[in-house]
């Protein structure tokens, strides 16, 4: 995994009160559990920028109080409006004790379907997996050498040694589609074979008379 190391400071006062005024201060309120107790602390908000900004499953090397800690982001609340981060939960990685974490996934190979002018679709940009830390990748590589148009890679298809994937088994990852311009060709050729059968059906040839239709010489006898 990735590591991200950061800096917290005891937090004292747990209340909204206090939240606010910290946060005008350019901190971000957070807990940690998962341990013997939980942790209040506040982290500069810059300091998540190697966090939150990157691709890869990370671990995070938590300094509080002159104590360190191994842990993962748990949950993360963003304001609705300026979309600043607003408080942070933790979760405390023991020796030996599983933990469950969203690993983002990486589509690796050169698709035949892609080639032949079909589409790849991304449909879960991360999975969630159970494992030792140890065992947890940066990110999950999904080969698509073999996906043609049509095909797919779903959740139970994937693998990795020491975890257990908990997504929907049959559940998509990614797919490769027929492309909008592929489709519409098909269907502008569909257009006109059909335009040509009901010609061929429709339009008499030539000088052929319908049935029961008379000439104009035939009615000028009667």
């Amino acid at each position: 995994m990735n590591i991200v190391s950061m800096s917290g400071s005891p937090r004292e006062n747990v209340g909204k009160k206090d939240a606010k005024a910290l946060r005008r201060q350019g901190l971000v309120p957070c807990v940690m559990y998962g341990g013997k107790e939980q942790i209040h602390f506040t982290v500069e908000e810059l300091q998540f920028r190697d966090l939150i900004f990157v691709p890869d499953a990370s671990l995070v090397k938590l300094k509080v109080n002159n104590k360190e800690f191994d842990a993962i982001l748990q949950d993360i609340q963003y304001h609705p409006v300026t979309d600043r981060i607003i408080h942070a939960d933790f979760l405390e990685v023991l020796p030996g004790k599983e933990i469950k974490i969203d690993v983002p996934i990486n589509a690796v190979g050169d698709s035949p379907g892609v080639i032949k002018g079909g589409k790849l679709f991304i449909k879960q940009r991360k999975l969630k997996v159970k494992g030792l830390v140890d065992d947890i990748p940066n990110s999950l590589d999904i080969d698509i050498s073999d996906l043609e148009i049509g095909d797919s890679v779903i959740v139970k298809d994937v693998e990795e040694k020491g975890l257990e994937f908990l997504n929907i088994p049959n559940s998509v990852v990614v797919m490769v589609k027929t492309s909008r311009v592929v489709a519409e060709d098909e269907e502008e050729e569909d257009e006109e074979a059909a335009e040509g059968e009901e010609g061929e059906k429709g339009e008499k040839p030539e000088g052929e008379k319908a049935e029961g239709e008379k000439s104009g010489e035939e009615q000028k006898s009667e």
